[in-house]
């Protein structure tokens, strides 16, 4: 249930394999056990007092809290140098239980126009019937004037690190000074980047989120979400008054009702969502889930890795093909965001990219209809290559004028890379094209 998080000097590639686990608490299994329990004894009436006041760490019941799923969330905690995590069943629980718990009341979130179609799309339809108001900013790329699109019931600016599908950067250090200098704190969705390519939070960031759909977990078999707090954001203010509410169900030994602040000073922006959101909502992440991801993990920094070098490679021989109108990848010289590249993403950018498809319709269709070794489908981060006509799927959602603030073009075709030798992807891309043109 408590999430209590190892602080060791180990590097990255040690803390994706061992964070969070010690094997002789475990029967010495090498590798975390799946708790596939729904609930856990407690030794007598003291120790359930004492979880249920909660004077203990341990575990209640599997949808707060699970040994497994914790291993989990301290290794992604770990390896984002966050003070608490919570993991829950899927990417889009992660982002709504953050806003929801940002913004409970009412108010406004500042969001950059470069997002996910499901985020997009939810933040119209879903927030404004909850009192929360999603406004786009105009300035996300100019952070010098984006204070002059935060209102008093702004409680929050939400970006992406690498947007979807268009691999856009921002500068998250300059946009984290405007989000602290008015009092909010600052949402960084880090799905594609995962913290090998990328810690939103040494950047400024105080909430991280992840899709652990994606490239965390890496082999498309799982869908998972993750919240990470940094620790630093003060929420004893009056725009937040939701973290100081003192309630029942975390009085004291004496009967003293207390706030998420007293009981979870470390970790009270996750600690609130698990008791109030997942506890009452319930998007909880199975065991099974959790150990998916966790060996997903294993293989994160090689895996990314191999994809950065891939996409590079699929980036540079589509910037020159004849069937091409243009190439959207950070890494390339040439690209808008090169320096940010350069400056904040020193192990590359990312798998995924977007290309424009020079032709008709038609052709564009039969072009997708023509690959082999790609998968057509919406997924990214996966082992495997992957391709998809964005504006029509994942993006479909947005209406005419949503993909044009969003930069979306209809010909826009995005491709995840994954592992396969890149010779063979770009072989199979060749004889697509070739097709197309026929």
């Amino acid at each position: 249930m408590a999430n209590v998080l190892e602080k060791t000097a180990y590097r990255f590639d040690t803390q994706r394999l061992r964070a969070g686990y010690e094997p002789k608490e475990h029967n010495y299994a090498v590798s975390p056990p799946i708790y596939q329990t729904t609930a856990y004894d407690f030794r007598d009436v003291e120790h359930a007092k004492a979880l249920f006041g909660i004077r203990e760490a341990g575990n209640l019941y599997t949808r707060i809290g699970n040994p497994t799923v914790s291993v989990l969330e301290q290794r992604v905690a770990a390896l984002d140098g966050a003070s608490g995590a919570i993991a829950l069943a899927s990417g889009m629980a992660a982002i709504s239980y953050t806003l929801l718990n940002i913004a409970e009341g009412g108010g406004r979130i500042l969001t950059s126009p470069y997002l996910y179609g499901g985020s997009a799309d939810s933040f119209k339809k879903i927030y404004p019937k909850f009192g929360i108001t999603i406004d786009y900013a105009k300035n996300i790329e100019n952070p010098e004037k984006l204070s002059d699109e935060i209102t008093p019931d702004t409680k929050a600016i939400y970006v992406e690190s690498i947007s979807n599908p268009s691999a856009v950067l921002l500068d998250i250090d300059a946009i984290a000074r405007v989000a602290h200098e008015h009092g909010i704190p600052l949402i960084v969705d880090n799905t594609i980047a995962t913290p090998y390519l990328y810690n939103p939070i040494a950047h400024g960031a105080d909430i991280v989120i992840y899709s652990a759909t994606k490239g965390l977990a890496g082999h498309g078999n799982v869908i998972a979400g993750l919240i990470l707090e940094s620790g630093k954001f003060n929420w004893q203010t009056d725009k937040f008054p939701q973290f100081s509410e003192k309630y029942y169900t975390l009085r004291d030994i004496n009967d003293n009702n207390r706030s998420f602040l007293e009981v979870f000073p470390e970790a009270p922006f996750t600690s609130r969502v698990r008791f109030n959101y997942l506890n009452y909502f319930g998007a909880a992440l199975s065991p099974f889930d959790a150990y998916l991801v966790l060996l997903g993990l294993e293989t994160l920094s090689e895996r990314i890795a191999k994809q950065v070098q891939n996409a590079k490679a699929l980036a540079e021989y589509l910037n020159t093909h004849e069937s091409v109108e243009w190439v959207r990848y950070p890494g390339l010289k040439g690209s808008p965001y090169y320096d940010l590249a350069e400056r904040d993403f020193p192990r590359g950018v990312g798998g995924v990219l977007a290309f424009g498809f020079k032709g008709t319709t038609a052709q564009r269709e039969t072009f997708l209809n023509s690959v082999k070794l790609f998968h057509y489908h919406v997924n990214i981060g996966d082992v495997r290559s992957l391709i998809v006509n964005s504006p029509q799927t994942t993006h479909g959602e947005l209406e005419s004028y949503e993909k044009k603030i969003a930069d979306i073009p209809e010909n826009l075709i995005r491709i995840s890379a994954g592992l396969e030798d890149v010779s063979d992807l770009i072989a199979d891309l060749e004889q697509a094209f070739k097709k197309a043109r026929t």
